[in-house]
């Protein structure tokens, strides 16, 4: 009989398995809502005066409409019968424009959406 002692030599091993499935599980929620709210803006007015200027001039033909600075000039014509038909500038319409703004506030609704997102664990144990 010898001595000698032998001594087996364990070694050990890890493996990992995968297993494939739902880990979590997500909720999208939509919501639309609505928001009143006022809109500011200009609303802008023309107003036009009109001014009767006596003439009574005969003309030979009549004259046309005309700018002078911020005044359009539109001349009125009639006709009137003397022994000859001659054409008179009765009178003239004076057109003077003038513009205004004004502050307005409109109500209105403007609507959002919002979106919430849940989600849910499904693998509530861990493996190693």
């Amino acid at each position: 009989m010898s001595d000698t002692v032998r001594i087996p030599i364990v070694e050990e091993e890890a493996h990992v398995t995968k297993r494939s499935g739902e880990t979590e599980r997500v909720t999208v929620r939509a919501t639309v809502g609505e928001e009143r709210v006022v809109v500011r803006d200009e609303v802008r007015h023309e107003h036009v005066e009109v001014t009767r200027i006596p003439v009574d001039r005969e003309v030979a033909e009549a004259p046309p409409i005309r700018t002078e600075g911020d005044v359009t000039v539109v001349p009125v014509l009639e006709e009137r019968l003397i022994v000859e038909k001659r054409l008179f500038l009765v009178e003239e319409l004076h057109l003077r424009r003038t513009t205004s703004t004004e502050q307005v506030e409109l109500p209105t609704t403007l609507r959002r959406t919002r979106v919430a997102v849940e989600r849910e664990d499904l693998n509530t144990e861990e493996e190693f």
